[in-house]
């Protein structure tokens, strides 16, 4: 028997009064389960809410530019199944990535126009939705120039260019699109991206990149691409942090809480931030936003893709407390559980490769913050202070990439070393 439902705004994280974009159906519309409804954008994030089940829009409840909350009510849609849910599930296991860089990266398709620019259309400002029609119609999102809000590209321009008009060119065929706050990389000449028959050559296999990886993909090329990316390398004496560190478990060990190295380096991390603060902030045009909390985020490795959690107010809880909240954040990762809010306002973060090895690496800036820490493998190494009389000494590689517009090489290199001797003495973090 049919009935209508409200279908509401699911669990959207911390954020609230986020504003209506795109709207993907009209009253008639038939819809199946997971098709998008609407689109929402925060200061951080765009985000489809899905359809629930399937069935007919019978009203829609907003109009673009209203701003809503977890609960608010999307639309009145009349389904045969009763036992449907009355709000959206989340929309999608994983935030959206920021609109400028929310991208897929399916292979290039022809077009009127030509291939596809991949490195235009993973820069284009568009949303999930717009992304997949635009890919579906084969239509090179690189080289339309946007009709919705701040140059935003919607449904009707993807269609419009696909019809053969309405649509206009962006100013410079070829070029990647500008992108929105934090910087723009208009004028950079991209060659096409090169378009290989590899089976030509031998038996292949396609694998399909999972969603957390296209949107990782975009994220991480808007970030190497407009941050000017400089990495400096030292290393941290932990020889009396690591027996330290050992006795703690030891100690929790019915607790249940393992304590690794990387919250030790998180509270190194905050007192490092507090004494060097331009590091613990963002680009806002020409100011700088100087940050007075201290949330850490960890990369955390998955089946799916890379993930960041954030650790809130590093400065206020003890090493075991860290412990056991990274425990927490990163076994939702795994299970693509984490929500918006829980992988939102970091303020620095820390990549560590030290389970798995490695000597140093360029870990790459997650933007909105200006810099990263990036661990690798402790090793034991001969030092001498005289040339004459050597001691093994426990050594941490240490990697910190760092914005050249914000910071320059002489304060990075001074955070460094205040990073290594935190390790090698965690008294100082009283100072």
């Amino acid at each position: 028997m049919s009935k209508a439902i409200d279908i509401k705004v699911p669990d959207i994280g911390d954020f609230s009064d986020v504003p209506v974009i795109e709207i993907f159906v009209k009253p008639g519309d038939t819809v199946k389960a997971e098709d998008p409804l609407v689109s929402l954008e925060s200061d951080k994030a765009t985000m489809d809410v899905p359809a629930p089940c399937g069935g007919v829009v019978e009203s829609i409840a907003v109009k673009l530019g209203d701003k809503v909350s977890e609960g608010s009510v999307i639309l009145l849609l009349a389904t045969g199944d009763a036992t449907a849910a009355a709000t959206a599930t989340d929309p999608a296991a994983a935030p959206a990535a920021p609109a400028a860089a929310a991208a897929a990266t399916a292979p290039a398709q022809a077009t009127a126009s030509g291939s596809i620019d991949e490195a235009a259309f993973a820069l284009a400002y568009a949303g999930p939705a717009v992304r997949k029609l635009a890919r579906e119609l084969g239509v090179d999102l690189g080289k339309l120039k946007g009709s919705g809000d701040h140059g935003r590209i919607v449904r009707a321009d993807v269609e419009a260019f696909a019809k053969g008009g309405g649509a206009a060119a962006a100013p410079a065929a070829g070029k990647a699109a500008a992108a929105p706050a934090g910087g723009g990389v208009g004028g950079i000449d991209l060659l096409p991206w090169p378009k290989v028959d590899f089976a030509k050559f031998g038996p292949t296999e396609r694998k399909e990149l999972s969603r957390i990886k296209k949107i990782s993909a975009a994220n991480l090329h808007r970030n190497w691409v407009v941050i000017p990316h400089v990495t400096t390398h030292d290393e941290a004496d932990i020889t009396e942090l690591e027996p330290f560190r050992v006795q703690m478990n030891k100690e929790l060990e019915k607790s249940g809480v393992k304590i690794s190295m990387l919250p030790f380096m998180m509270k190194a991390a905050v007192a490092t931030l507090k004494k060097f603060p331009e590091f613990n902030a963002s680009l806002d045009g020409d100011a700088l936003v100087l940050k007075n909390y201290w949330h850490i985020g960890f990369a955390a490795d998955t089946p799916n893709g890379l993930m960041v959690p954030v650790i809130r107010d590093v400065d206020r809880k003890t090493v075991p407390e860290i412990a056991k909240e990274m425990g927490e954040l990163a076994k939702l990762a795994r299970d693509g559980k984490l929500k918006p809010d829980q992988m939102s306002g970091g303020t620095f973060t820390i990549s560590s490769l030290g389970g798995i090895g490695g000597i140093y690496f360029t870990p790459i800036i997650n933007a909105p913050e200006v810099a990263i820490m990036g661990v690798c493998k402790s090793y034991w190494k001969q030092h001498s202070s005289d040339g004459k009389t050597y001691t093994s000494r426990l050594a941490l590689p240490l990697s910190l990439s760092w914005d050249h517009r914000v910071i320059d090489g002489a304060a990075a290199a001074r955070f460094n070393v205040h990073f290594a001797n935190v390790l090698a003495d965690l008294r100082r973090m009283l100072f």
